[in-house]
């Protein structure tokens, strides 16, 4: 399984940026992210990167979260444009799902990070893991409608 390592930084920087909300801290913890996959053996041979990189990554977050944190300045704050959710609508209504079910639409829907990898990371069957995807998505749908 060939992955593109520039593509999955990206997607591990989104996934730490949503989780965190600050531009500084999930820079650091994507490096770190990527930091320890490059220093471990362990999950090189046995096929598991993106289990691992999102594994690690989150753990990261919620170690990160629990830091205390200044309050940015506004010009720190990024604006609408670039990111990564498509309207304030939509945010509106991920803030309203649970975390754990945020996290899924992010890591599926906005990192692309297949059913499989997600599977093992969840600890549940793809087919659970779909019908969940689903409810929530169709969730989503109405609550935009």
């Amino acid at each position: 399984m060939a992955i593109d390592l520039e593509d999955q930084y990206d997607k591990i920087y989104r996934y730490c940026y949503y989780r965190l909300r600050d531009r500084e801290r999930a820079e650091d913890v994507t490096q770190e992210t990527f930091l320890r996959w490059f220093a471990s053996d362990t999950y090189r041979d046995r096929n598991q990167l993106l289990q691992y990189l999102y594994t690690v990554a989150g753990h990261l977050c919620v170690d990160e979260y629990r830091r205390p944190v200044s309050l940015p300045l506004s010009e720190d704050v990024p604006d609408r444009e670039t990111d990564p959710l498509l309207s304030i609508a939509l945010r509106a209504e991920l803030d309203r799902l649970s975390q754990p079910d945020r996290e899924l639409v992010l890591l599926r829907c906005v990192n692309e990070v297949p059913m499989a990898v997600l599977s093992r990371l969840y600890g549940q069957s793809r087919f659970a893991l779909r019908r969940r995807l689903n409810g929530i998505l169709k969730t989503l749908r109405e609550a935009l409608e």
